[in-house]
């Protein structure tokens, strides 16, 4: 089959390559890719951000497809069912985290894209318990991104602890944030959003957000909460002082960079709060979904060709990406 994968020994490069499909587990369902979403996260494994798990991996774990096999043991959707491929891939079940629904937090975690080949090919494999079926009323290209970016958003959204009718500042606004943003409007906030790019400013303006501005700015009024999704640390700062009394950031990605030299008083003080988000659980992810079918969200999709994978990234990476990018996956 086809597929894209990255190679420990040439970070910043993405190779195309020949693979066998997948064969399932006993407790697996064989997928085949119809569309994945490009995350930065992608983008992090093919630089070397983060430490090779799987030398050669394809990566992508915005993966949607129809099931053309299960392992024998394989529960939930059966064969021409839809279903959606995400970033937490297996854990253990049995470790104290998992124990207390923070399986997000499990140290024997699995990740498809990093541990297992990921959507970046024609077909892939996924425990079954670990798939989400997907709502109804969404194209392909519409529903990859919210397997990674919508739900790792949620997540930040829950950690954020924004209050009823409270301010939200969102500080980057690509794929991500773009469908939190919806979320936390349908949920009552007032969103003001910061972002050095244009174009997404517009969006954001478009999708109901109170304010659009820069990076550096300040908002209109005090924040409540506020999200980072730019891998920014220097944004920590700007954000922290933003924030009200009693306020919360949440940092939603990966991976950051450095972050400058806090003052306590100017950034922590008055019960200023950080949090950073760690993957998430499937019930995060269910959560999520269920939202997505209810407010029906409009995602902004930029389609690539599948043979267009690694100038996805590389546009990613330039911030020439105005919502989600989405590779098109289809049959020679």
């Amino acid at each position: 089959m086809r597929a894209w994968v990255a190679s420990a020994d040439r970070p910043g490069t993405l190779e195309r390559a020949e693979l066998p499909v997948p064969r399932p587990e006993a407790d697996e369902l064989l997928v085949r890719v119809r569309a994945c979403g490009v995350c930065r996260t992608d983008l992090h494994v093919r630089d070397g951000d983060l430490p090779p798990r799987r030398d050669r991996v394809a990566p992508g774990h915005e993966a949607v497809g129809e099931v053309v096999a299960a392992g024998e043991r394989a529960a939930g959707p059966r064969p021409g069912v839809r279903v959606g491929i995400p970033w937490l891939r297996r854990t253990c079940g049995e470790c104290r985290h998992c124990a207390r629904g923070q399986e997000n937090l499990c140290p024997s975690s699995r990740y498809t894209g990093w541990d297992a080949h990921g959507g970046y090919a024609e077909y892939a494999a996924v425990p079954a318990g670990y798939a989400y079926e997907l709502p109804a009323g969404y194209a392909d290209e519409e529903l990859a991104p919210l397997l990674c970016a919508g739900i790792i958003g949620y997540r930040a959204l829950l950690r954020a602890e924004v209050p009823e009718g409270g301010r939200l500042g969102v500080y980057g606004f690509g794929a991500s944030a773009h469908l939190t943003a919806q979320v936390a409007i349908a949920q009552g906030a007032e969103v003001h959003v910061f972002t050095r790019s244009a174009a997404a400013r517009e969006l954001a303006l478009n999708l109901g957000a109170a304010s659009a501005a820069d990076s550096a700015a300040r908002p209109p009024r005090p924040l409540d909460a506020a999200i980072l999704f730019a891998p920014a640390g220097e944004l920590v700062p700007t954000a922290l002082e933003a924030l009200d009394a009693g306020g919360t950031l949440s940092i939603a990605g990966i991976h950051l960079s450095d972050i400058p030299r806090l003052d306590y008083r100017r950034h922590l003080f008055r019960e200023r709060t950080v949090r950073s988000v760690t993957a998430n659980t499937r019930d995060d992810g269910r959560a999520f979904l269920a939202a997505a079918a209810a407010i029906r969200l409009r995602v902004t999709v930029v389609p690539y060709g599948f043979d267009r994978a690694d100038a996805a990234l590389d546009d990613l990476a330039a911030g020439r990406v105005s919502g989600a990018a989405v590779l098109r996956l289809t049959s020679r």
